[in-house]
């Protein structure tokens, strides 16, 4: 896609990708998050009080939920633009159907694409470069890139890969805990974004980070060891009891309402 078209309306669906989990946290406790950094972006091209923005994603959601909580509310809002990003916790769990994944995702598309609405999906990082024991993974992030670029011909769809970019393997994008992203990615990906949107870049996200200070043998195991007891064990836990990080927690901006940054 390299039309920029204006919007004065923005609505993003996911999980806690979109949610903004462990960016800078807001006044009202909230994430900021590559979302609403992309919101304020897109504010500024117009009136910023004619600018409207709802955010309905939601951690730990799979795209089965994704396609039953937020879809709905998402046509019924009627946004302009509307980025989904989803799939990524299914396959992160054993015994993954990756073709209910790809009917779930195809659908929700078809149905944004009937409101007339531009649509921007993700693919997903590549894990293996930064992550030991994600290659078992692969296989189903493979195929679900190749099914995100296909839905990605369709003229109002804009594609943003992160798979390719390389940049992505700094630990310096993660947060502590590894599955989420830093302030510094939430930035990359805010423009990510805005370049698929074919708006001119305001710098190259995909340029590498300044080299990091070396990190000894001691510090890095004891930083894999605090992940394993801080991070791990309790996703896991979660996991083994059939709880999400996202039970019964509303999604942050419901409604489509002017963007304040």
């Amino acid at each position: 896609m390299t039309t920029a078209t204006r919007f004065t309306s923005y609505v993003a669906l996911g999980d806690s990708f979109t949610e903004g989990m462990c960016d800078d946290l807001l006044p009202d406790g909230h994430y900021r998050g590559w979302a609403d950094r992309l919101a304020e972006a897109l504010a500024r091209e117009v009136a910023p009080a004619d600018f409207r923005y709802a955010n309905l994603a939601v951690r730990g959601k799979l795209i089965g939920q994704i396609s039953a909580e937020q879809l709905d509310p998402a046509v019924a809002l009627g946004g302009e633009l509307v980025t989904l990003a989803g799939g990524l916790n299914d396959v992160l769990r054993p015994g993954c159907e990756i073709d209910r994944v790809e009917a779930r995702l195809g659908e929700a598309v078809e149905r944004l694409l009937a409101t007339g609405a531009t649509v921007v999906l993700f693919t997903s990082t590549d894990p293996t470069r930064r992550m030991a024991g994600s290659a078992r993974l692969m296989p189903a992030i493979r195929r679900l890139r190749a099914f995100v670029e296909r839905l990605g011909e369709h003229p109002r769809v804009a594609v943003v890969d992160l798979f390719t970019a390389t940049v992505f393997d700094d630990r310096r994008l993660w947060a502590e805990d590894r599955l989420h992203l830093s302030p510094e990615g939430h930035r990359r990906v805010a423009e990510a974004v805005r370049q698929a949107l074919g708006r001119e870049a305001a710098f190259d996200w995909r340029a590498p980070l300044p080299p990091a200070a070396p990190v000894g043998r001691l510090a890095r195991v004891g930083a894999d060891l605090h992940w394993l007891r801080v991070h791990v064990g309790p996703w896991l836990v979660r996991r083994l009891t059939g709880r999400s990080s996202g039970d019964g927690r509303p999604p942050k901006r419901a409604e489509l309402t002017p963007y304040q940054p």
